[in-house]
């Protein structure tokens, strides 16, 4: 134990060490890369440094800059770092039973940052999620972009906007889902019906805003739910919206166009059905791969091919796990079995990658391996789409935050006991590694 007056020294010490260790640029060479945003490079250099990408390129057409550490990559896959664009890792909520419409519920206020599918997440090579309230709600509050940093608390994960703001969506629904006893509606009329009321009422708050011009005495009572819809109605946020049967599919684009904010189409089961008038609305597409039947009734009519027909018909696709629906270590399986049902690889490829940051509205940040954008990419042991390939290692802001080597992160690769339970993982199964001197930190790292 440090005496106390040492212990500011210590931190600062401490604090120069790991920016200097930041500061230090960073090589990976001689793995394949795919970069997305480009072809892909048989024996590739990636140059990171400050946590963003300075150089990406084939070895030998790349400067390597003085002092760097290398690291030799060679028979190994790099590749962005993966994007999930509907999750519930974290153990997040959002609005209650007192209402079917709740845009101030945020799920902020509820994700546990130390939740162990996180680091499961991480596992999979996830290292941006959308992380979602649930869909039992006509608007069931705002979802949150994160970013899978090494962290305890919520603030360490947060993805900030220039404004300062936290970026995020807002989580709609329609369907079954919302339909139960009042409060809620009973039917998909009335669903709708009501949606409409409150983006209704958001026009008419954002009116009384601008017509005050300031004036304190003539401003409405603030209503953070209508404060949310208005951010909405004027595009600072997108909407994320779960919808299924075609007809559902085609009122939630009729409504966006209504009031003229942009949305993302979750899950859309029947995509395949409506695809040309998807295409035509401009509405990006999430899709979730299950390949087993069962599940709610209005998803019998999922297909595989939803996602090639959909890209055929010019909409930009994307691929979400919906953890935990779909398991978050196995995200590129999406993509393998899109590509098994008629989709492009390129375009499987990106929908875990680009096409989901697109949706996000975080592109010019992440999805794609490009000078300037965020250090945030994973090693494989081989092809992304192959059954027998898992992640070896990810990174995210050019820090490591999953070895595979690690017996910690193995654990959650793989499972076993204590892998889901933060609160006996440390009791129980890591025992053996510590004494054998095999367990490490990734700050050691």
């Amino acid at each position: 134990m440090f005496p106390r007056p040492l212990l500011p020294l210590v931190a600062l010490v401490s604090l120069a060490s790991s920016l200097c260790a930041q500061e230090k640029p960073q090589v990976f060479q001689g793995a394949q890369i795919i970069p997305i945003a480009g072809e892909p490079i048989a024996h590739g250099v990636l140059v990171v440094q400050g946590g963003k990408i300075l150089a990406v390129g084939a070895v030998g057409q790349v400067a390597l800059p003085a002092g760097a550490e290398i690291h030799d990559v060679t028979g190994r896959v790099l590749m962005p770092g993966l994007v999930d664009s509907h999750s519930h890792i974290g153990a997040g909520s959002g609005g209650d039973g007192s209402g079917p419409i709740q845009p101030d519920a945020r799920v902020l206020d509820s994700v546990d940052a130390r939740d162990p599918s996180i680091q499961k997440a991480r596992a999979g090579g996830i290292t941006t999620a959308n992380v979602m309230p649930g869909s039992g709600h006509l608007i069931s509050g705002q979802t949150l972009y994160l970013k899978l940093r090494q962290g305890g608390t919520i603030d360490d994960l947060l993805i900030k906007l220039p404004d300062g703001s936290n970026a995020g969506g807002l989580k709609m629904a329609n369907g079954t889902n919302s339909i139960r006893n009042a409060p809620f509606p009973g039917t998909r009329a009335k669903s709708a019906a009501l949606v409409r009321e409150q983006y209704i009422k958001a026009q008419e708050y954002r009116d009384k805003i601008k017509r005050a011009n300031g004036d304190p005495d003539k401003l409405p009572p603030r209503d953070l739910a209508l404060e949310e819809l208005v951010e909405i109605l004027d595009g600072k946020r997108i909407v994320q919206h779960h919808t299924h049967r075609a007809d559902d599919i085609l009122t939630v684009l009729r409504i966006a166009k209504e009031f003229g904010y942009k949305v993302v189409l979750h899950h859309i089961s029947e995509g395949w059905k409506v695809a040309d008038e998807i295409a035509q609305a401009g509405a990006a597409c999430s899709v979730i791969m299950i390949d087993s039947p069962g599940g709610k009734l209005e998803a019998r009519e999922a297909d595989l091919r939803t996602p090639a027909i959909l890209e055929k018909a010019g909409v930009l696709v994307g691929f979400h796990t919906d953890d935990p629906i779909c398991d978050s270590r196995r995200f590129l399986r999406s993509a393998a079995l899109a590509v098994r049902a008629g989709m492009s690889r390129q375009g499987a490829l990106a929908a875990v990658t680009l096409a989901n940051a697109k949706m996000l509205g975080l592109e010019q940040r992440v999805g794609s391996l490009e000078a300037g954008k965020d250090a945030d990419f994973i090693l494989l042991t081989g092809d992304p789409l192959s059954a027998y390939t898992h992640v070896e290692q990810t990174w995210v802001d050019g820090r490591k935050v999953f070895d595979n080597a690690n017996p910690q992160d193995h654990l959650y690769a793989v499972g076993g006991p204590g892998a889901g339970d933060p609160r006996r993982a440390h009791l129980c199964c890591f025992t053996a590694a510590w004494d054998l001197g095999l367990a490490t930190t990734h700050e050691e790292d």
